[in-house]
């Protein structure tokens, strides 16, 4: 898998944030509290999401009403 390829199934967590509209602070409580989609800790603490985790995590919190 090219570089570039990888760099588009993860994402930032600004760009995560810019899709969720929520505040950096407010994903930081989420991941606290356990309740954000799964994370990727990069070995200088940058924190990546697969798009595939942010897919899922949506998914399971789609109301059925």
């Amino acid at each position: 898998m090219t570089t570039a390829v990888r760099s588009r199934n993860m994402l930032t967590l600004a760009e995560v944030c810019e899709e969720l509209a929520v505040s950096r602070s407010t994903f930081y409580d989420w991941r606290a509290k356990r309740r954000a989609p799964r994370c990727i800790k990069l070995p200088n603490g940058d924190l990546r999401v697969r798009r595939s985790d942010l897919e899922r995590w949506l998914d399971d919190r789609e109301d059925a009403a």
